[in-house]
């Protein structure tokens, strides 16, 4: 049977490297972010290695954009079988009671509502396709308190809280819904924060270093994949191991 994923967010990073992932597994894959440019190489790129790739420029924070995406991706590909919901963005460190009623909603609006807004869409195609798995992208930030982005660790925190609701609501339907949590993870932003940044984010951890998009990616992919068929409602960090405690 042919698999049909959705990543949103899938210009760069995680994104790109869990489409990179579902494409070499032979899932087809709809791409989703607002760069169309980045989406259309990444979809020749998918294509040149013998995959198969839709690029489907998106605003996700639109519930018009992505139920739009989501009827594309069956249009296209006949299908939904997985969603990786993993568009998001912090905000300028800012101490909680400076930061704009501005800057907080857009926070909840990139972070939570858009995965509310993927879920809202995704779920029904995949019970006509008789199933399927969500993963959702939240953040260490959404497992604990960090001081000077509280929109930010609000939102992610709701990711989880909403990924375990739909896992309650549909599992007996054959719907997976399961969030990963990752800690600093070497993609474009964290690049171009410094290397003092990133060796500091690497001393912070038991394996002494920061993660890559690609480990990210395999485990999104293996959560989707019929091995995570009893996994479902639960939130797995993946971070260098900070989380298990102080050192």
């Amino acid at each position: 049977m042919n698999r049909v994923a959705i990543v949103t967010g899938a210009s760069r990073g995680i994104g790109a490297a869990t489409a990179r992932a579902f494409a070499q597994a032979g899932v087809a894959v709809a791409l989703a972010a607002r760069d169309g440019n980045a989406l259309t190489a990444l979809a020749r790129e998918i294509e040149a290695a013998g995959g198969r790739a839709l690029a489907v420029p998106t605003d996700v924070t639109e519930p018009a954009a992505v139920a739009a995406l989501v009827e594309q991706t069956v249009a296209t590909f006949g299908r939904l079988d997985a969603a990786v919901n993993n568009a998001g963005g912090g905000h300028r460190p800012t101490p909680l009671a400076e930061l704009s009623v501005e800057e907080f909603d857009a926070a909840v609006r990139l972070n939570l509502r858009s995965v509310f807004f993927g879920m809202k869409f995704e779920i029904p195609a995949m019970l006509v396709s008789g199933g399927g798995a969500i993963v959702n992208l939240t953040s260490t930030a959404g497992l604990q308190g960090v001081r000077q982005i509280g929109g930010y660790v609000a939102a992610k925190h709701g990711v989880v809280g909403l990924t375990a609701t739909a896992a309650l609501e549909y599992g007996a339907r054959g719907i997976r819904v399961n969030a990963v949590a990752p800690g600093p993870i070497l993609t474009e932003r964290l690049a171009a924060a410094g290397d003092d940044v990133r060796a500091q984010a690497a001393r912070a951890r038991p394996l002494g270093r920061v993660g890559r998009p690609e480990e990210v990616a395999a485990l999104v992919l293996w959560l989707c994949s019929d091995q995570a068929g009893f996994i479902t409602g639960t939130t797995i960090p993946i971070e260098g191991g900070a989380l298990a405690g102080v050192a």
